[in-house]
């Protein structure tokens, strides 16, 4: 039955339902990965990075970075999943698209600021940054633009939980993804001022 179903499909049909299924099972997958503690997103900035890194919930990045492996998901399944759905009741290919796309936008939207609120929840807490954070070491998540031109962020680990913050460095050169930071100040509530272990001098 399911393969007389599949050989009726038409060629777009038929990679419609392959793409989408395919976004259906990775976000399944990210889903468990993510709530037994690890985050499988990767920024698509000039390096990939995969982080296997805690359970807290700072970790969870899809809050703030557009361009992620998760959003892209999200936004496959928003797509395809309305296009498949809407296909008999949408008879314009061009509004169907249109609104597929719209929907899967709006998927996109909708996730990004969840997670954003969670790991803002995560972070609440009664921790002094100020004082917690000075010193700690970490990694660039996103990379750091130099000269305080901009921000990144970065995961430094405080009380023995991995948390997740914007960062800016006055180095001269970006501090790229992966990169070994430490806490040279904190500039406001959620906004560190880092700069690369390797260049630290005492």
């Amino acid at each position: 039955m399911i393969a007389s179903w599949w050989a009726e499909l038409s060629l777009v049909m038929k990679i419609l339902w392959s793409v989408t299924l395919t976004a259906s099972l990775i976000f399944i997958i990210q889903s468990i990965l993510t709530f037994v503690g690890a985050d499988v997103d990767s920024d698509f900035d000039v390096d990939v990075d995969t982080s296997m890194d805690g359970s807290d919930l700072s970790n969870i990045d899809g809050g703030s970075n557009l361009y992620t492996l998760r959003n892209f998901v999200n936004f496959i399944l928003g797509f395809g999943w309305s296009a498949i759905l809407l296909q008999d009741s949408i008879s314009s290919v061009a509004l169907l698209i249109l609104v597929s796309a719209l929907i899967g936008a709006a998927l996109v939207a909708a996730v990004m600021y969840l997670f954003k609120w969670l790991a803002g929840m995560q972070q609440s807490g009664n921790i002094n940054l100020q004082k917690a954070a000075a010193g700690c070491e970490g990694k660039v998540y996103l990379t750091i633009p130099g000269a305080r031109s901009g921000t990144g962020k970065v995961q430094i680990t405080i009380n023995g939980a991995v948390r997740e913050y914007d960062a800016m460095t006055e180095s001269e050169e970006p501090l790229k993804t992966g990169v070994p930071i430490r806490v040279v100040d904190c500039l406001d509530a959620n906004t560190l001022l880092v700069e690369e272990i390797n260049t630290y001098t005492v």
